[in-house]
Order: structure tokens, then C-alpha cells, then sequence
């Protein structure tokens, strides 16, 4: 297992770190299968009652690793369910138990649309969303394209997809995706005292809960496996090779 995520329990608490700060927390797909496993451990815990997502180094994630994202898509053939990153994501909106995150930094594609998945978002001042996919040839994942405009209305979902415009913290917590501003120094602590809580709570009553807020999965799921299948389809177009090869190239330039 990798060292780019580390975890522990607080208490009734799984908390999970991105920790890769010199890459941005960029995610690998060793990063994706160690996230998995974390959902894994704290789904099958009894005495596990919220998972706690946050990033070192003043940064939540850059997204993913594209060179490595591209080297893990061609192994994966005509697969696309079988990368890490699928899989994550598949377990993302699986996850029953309360999810909290704390979002410092930058917060790019699976950055921001796993927020969407997740029952309180605190961010710093510096925190900065961004879904990009459309810039990169791609579509939408984690039901986004279904769930942003759900939680923004459509006209301000096309500005962040269509467009996709980046967005700062306050204009998140003015859309609904985040709960609350917190200065970075209180950030991991005030999302740890909200994850605490959420884990103090009589379990049954609480998870019941989520799941009535939630309403019927199967729309998403649903909607989610169409993402993946365009997704896959627009990975191997002309305009995202295209795309990803101008990204890598200038990603090599000396700064």
C-alpha cells in the first residue's frame, strides 16, 4: 500500500489524507486503491461512524495524475469500470456512512465533484474548484453532470462544466457545495469536531437519515454509468489525446 495516503482512526473517526504535496496530491492510481481501501475498512467497521478526506501541503488535490491516469486507462483496454479511478468512484456514491471533507487549495476534477458525495464540506479561503473536463475532451464523472446541476441550477452548472469556469470558496459555500469558511490553521480541526459529531450520533438513526436526504441511488448510478461510457468513448477521441499531449508537453517546459 502506498505511503501517498495515510490513515487513522479518531475515535468513531476514519480519517484519510492525500499526501503527495509535491505533485499537488495529484492522484495515482496506487493513491485511488489505497482510497479504496479506506472506504473498504471504514464500510465493514461497526464502530466506525463518519471518514474524514483532507490533503497536506495547503492542497487538496490537483486531480489526477494524467500521465499516470492515461498509462492506468491503456492497461485497462476496453475496461474503463476496471481502473482504479472507476472503482473509487463507484465506491464514492456506494459509501453509506457520513462523509466529511476539508478542502484546502486546489480541488480539481474528482477534487471537486467527489464534494458532491459528501454531507459536510469545510473549506479555507484558498480553496479553488475547478472540473475541467470539457477543456480536456472529456465528460463529467461521479454524476456530476447530473448532480451540479441539481445543486447549482442549470444556468450556474454550465458556467462551472460547459465553461468550466473555476470557482472560489465563497462562491462554493453561496452554491451549496460547501457548508462553512474556516481560516486554514482551524480547517482540519473544525472538520474533525464536525466528523466527531456525526460519529457520536445513534448509528441507525443516522445512517437511516442520509439515506432518506439521499432519496432513490439508482437514478445516479444509473446516470453515473452512462458517464463512464462516454467518458471512456471521449478518452479515446482525437480531441483528448490531443488535449492531454498539449497538457503533458507544457507540464515539461522549464518553468
Amino acid at each position: 500500500m502506498t505511503d501517498l495516503v495515510s490513515t487513522h482512526r479518531d475515535g468513531g473517526v476514519v480519517c484519510v489524507t492525500l499526501n503527495r504535496p509535491q505533485k499537488k496530491n495529484a492522484l495515482t492510481g496506487e493513491m485511488y486503491d489505497a482510497l479504496l481501501a479506506a472506504f473498504e475498512t471504514a464500510s465493514s467497521d461497526q464502530d466506525v461512524g463518519a471518514l474524514l478526506l483532507s490533503g497536506e501541503g495547503g492542497v487538496f488535490t490537483a486531480g489526477n495524475d494524467i500521465g499516470d491516469f492515461l498509462a492506468s486507462a491503456q492497461s485497462a483496454a476496453k475496461e474503463s469500470a476496471s481502473t482504479p479511478a472507476s472503482r473509487f468512484i463507484r465506491a464514492l456514491a456506494r459509501f453509506e456512512k457520513p462523509l466529511v471533507a476539508a478542502i484546502e487549495g486546489q480541488a480539481v476534477g474528482i477534487g471537486t465533484t467527489l464534494c458532491f458525495h459528501c454531507d459536510l464540506v469545510y473549506a479555507a479561503p484558498s480553496a479553488r474548484f475547478l472540473m475541467p473536463f470539457v477543456n480536456l475532451g472529456l465528460v463529467p464523472e461521479a454524476g456530476s453532470s447530473m448532480l451540479a446541476p441539481m445543486r447549482f441550477g442549470r444556468a450556474r452548472a454550465a458556467e462551472y462544466l460547459l465553461l468550466s469556469e473555476p470557482f472560489d470558496a465563497e462562491t462554493a459555500r453561496e452554491l451549496g457545495l460547501v457548508n462553512a469558511i474556516v481560516p486554514a490553521e482551524e480547517l482540519r480541526a473544525h472538520a474533525l469536531s464536525k466528523a466527531r459529531a456525526l460519529a457520536a450520533k445513534p448509528r441507525a438513526a443516522l445512517l437511516a437519515t442520509r439515506r432518506l436526504m439521499r432519496g432513490d441511488s439508482e437514478a445516479l448510478y444509473a446516470h453515473m454509468e452512462a458517464e463512464l461510457g462516454e467518458f471512456w468513448r471521449a478518452l479515446r477521441s482525437p480531441e483528448a489525446k490531443a488535449a492531454f499531449t498539449a497538457f503533458l508537453e507544457k507540464s515539461k517546459a522549464p518553468v
